[in-house]
């Protein structure tokens, strides 16, 4: 799929980036290059440690921010396949810098898009987040929004050969700002207590790993303007302190600005443009010009949803315990963990 392919990969020394280049190099030996574009020299800095020239001469490292439309244009030359990981995450920081998240997320996606349109590239997937399931805060509205530009953009291609399609799902197990590791460093710090927002609480789980692939399923399998999202088990906030630190009281301390007490994937809005693939579901564009609902259920050999169906971490029929988030801290997160 990506051997002899040309890669670029927005925001390529985060998380989701830092994955998806190992997995590249160790499933696609033959990869002919793979761009790293992001505007932290220090992280890129860092990740040339790990990947030297003379050992991989087919990563390239291109300092560049996505609001900037002509340095994206010139990172695109020569490229076949753009991951768009580039965002501004954090909700809070969105909140109180909403201009700043317009311009990386609703704006660099735009840019993204134009780029590819210019450049000769033929497949573009784009990481969206659950919060862009009727948002409640900004970074959710700026990922919605972005979903629908890469998602329409299937509408403006004309005779090029180029298909967009985006990819959402939830928290992902051990990525920066995430809650796992909040615990695990306030549980070795010795904190008497864990900040709990709401007892309540449930989020979707995923693995970085269970994250590329979703990629990887998209690049291979999309016709264009699918947004794809997995099937994957929900936690309660609770159980993820009492894996971490089963020994460390809990304080409930409130839900912050722009928080849901639980998270939604597909709306019941959505299931009227919602397949399932069985391990995947796909949200079809409401307005597509090049395929109908049923060459879309064809290609996937999938079949449509209920109309009263909703994807919701508090409604999931898959459900992380005390036990599993420990079996997967030690798996995906820390190998070395061990309860506080």
């Amino acid at each position: 799929m990506l051997n002899q392919k040309s890669v670029l990969i927005t925001g390529g020394t985060g998380s989701f980036g830092k994955k998806f280049i190992e997995t590249i190099l160790r499933d696609y030996p033959n990869v002919k290059r793979i761009v790293i574009y992001s505007r932290d020299e220090l992280k890129q800095f860092e990740l040339k440690q790990k990947y030297p020239e003379k050992q991989f001469p087919q990563l390239r490292f291109f300092i560049g921010d996505v609001r900037d439309g002509e340095r994206l244009i010139r990172a695109c030359e020569g490229i076949d396949v753009i991951i768009h990981a580039a965002a501004i995450k954090q909700v809070d920081t969105a909140e109180y810098n909403p201009d700043e998240c317009i311009k990386t997320n609703v704006n660099g996606a735009q840019n993204v898009i134009n780029a590819a349109l210019k450049s000769g590239v033929k497949n573009v997937v784009a990481l969206s987040t659950d919060k862009a399931c009727a948002p409640i805060n900004l970074y959710g509205a700026t990922k919605l929004c972005s979903d629908k530009l890469f998602v329409a953009a299937n509408n403006i291609t004309g005779s090029k050969d180029i298909k967009f399609s985006v990819v959402r799902y939830g928290n992902v197990m051990g990525s920066r700002g995430s809650v796992i590791p909040f615990f695990i460093n306030k549980a070795r710090e010795g904190a008497k207590e864990l900040p709990i927002t709401d007892f309540q609480m449930t989020r979707f789980n995923i693995s970085l790993e269970e994250g590329v692939a979703l990629v990887m399923f998209a690049i291979d399998n999309h016709l264009g303007g699918e947004i794809f999202i997995p099937k994957i088990p929900s936690y309660n906030i609770v159980d993820v302190a009492k894996a971490i630190a089963p020994n460390i009281q809990l304080k409930e301390v409130g839900i912050r600005p722009g928080e849901k007490l639980h998270e939604e994937m597909i709306t019941v809005t959505d299931a009227l443009n919602t397949i399932d693939l069985g391990k995947y579901y796909a949200i079809l564009p409401s307005v597509s010009l090049k395929h109908k609902e049923e060459v879309y259920i064809k290609h996937h050999n999938a079949t449509k949803v209920s109309k009263k169906f909703y994807y919701s971490s508090d409604t999931n029929t898959q459900w992380e315990t005390v036990e599993s988030m420990r079996e997967n801290i030690v798996k995906f997160v820390d190998p070395n963990f061990k309860p506080f």
